[in-house]
């Protein structure tokens, strides 16, 4: 094996001082410094299909066109956007936007997956399309670190949304349960309510038998408990809720259905801690 010059003979490598100590810059790309602020707020972009990608020490911004990317990962060298480059657990190419057929994508490429909003993206699958806006991807690090790399895609309509400091707030979707509705998703999902880490929802016979408990004259069975979780779970995937139902989370289902409802209640405060009290008091 030949070694470079200046290079380690055992390893081939050379010596890190003769390394460029910023990252690869990418043909009509523009970079963005540290101090720029957070895409969240938006982004101004002459070109609809423009590509920001931002982490803390700094990022680029890209115009579209097929076949051009963006790599992102710990070897500053290497990549366009660095992240996580005193993290041994990032890897040195942790993915890569990719433009082509008219859309920005997101590919992993390293060994740990990448976190979105929606789901993790392992290395070796499909890339993921990217809507216009904002999108969060997280990289897993040691000691329980998270890594930011904040994406945005730029529209037909590129303005920073305007500050509305004075404007009425928008109140979330909260769903109109029965009694008995709230009462049993409140026991389902006590270990929510109760911010346990890793929460599982209790199962039906568990459910059934605290409701049998707590309320001994109303009859709580099982069955009771299933129908009336399904009955609301189905209500809020026929209002648009993803991963409601068998068909979207796929086999095997086991505690996944009741999963997705009680952080949806929860996310949407239909259910909130205070209902805790409903046990209490029943």
């Amino acid at each position: 094996m030949s070694t470079p010059p200046g290079g380690d003979r055992r390893t081939g490598h050379r010596p890190r001082a003769n390394r460029p100590a910023t990252a690869r810059p990418a043909a009509h790309g523009r970079l963005l410094p540290a101090a720029h602020g957070s895409l969240a707020r938006g982004v101004h972009a002459p070109v609809p299909g423009t590509v920001f990608a931002l982490a803390l020490t700094g990022g680029m911004t890209l115009g579209p066109g097929d076949g051009r990317e963006l790599l992102f990962g710990r070897n500053r060298p290497e990549v366009h956007v660095c992240v996580g480059e005193d993290d041994p657990q990032v890897s040195r190419c942790q993915g890569r936007l990719i433009h082509r057929h008219g859309q920005w994508w997101v590919a992993g490429d390293g060994r740990l997956p990448l976190r979105l909003p929606t789901r993790l993206l392992f290395t070796g699958e499909e890339p993921l399309p990217l809507e216009p806006g904002y999108t969060p991807l997280f990289v897993r690090g040691s000691r329980g670190r998270e890594h930011l790399l904040e994406v945005f895609v730029s529209g037909p309509e590129a303005e920073r949304p305007a500050a509305l400091p004075g404007d009425v707030t928008r109140p979330p979707r909260v769903w109109v349960l029965t009694e008995e509705e709230k009462l049993a998703l409140v026991v389902l999902g006590q270990r929510y309510l109760l911010h346990e880490p890793r929460p599982q929802p209790l199962t039906w016979k568990q459910t059934a038998a605290q409701l049998a408990e707590l309320r001994p004259r109303e009859g709580w069975r099982e069955k009771r408990v299933e129908h009336l979780v399904n009955r609301v779970r189905m209500m809020l995937s026929r209002d648009g809720v993803p991963w409601l139902t068998r068909e979207e989370v796929g086999e095997p289902v086991g505690n996944a259905l009741n999963d997705h409802l009680i952080r949806a209640l929860m996310m949407s405060t239909t259910l909130v801690p205070l209902d805790l009290a409903l046990i209490d008091a029943a």
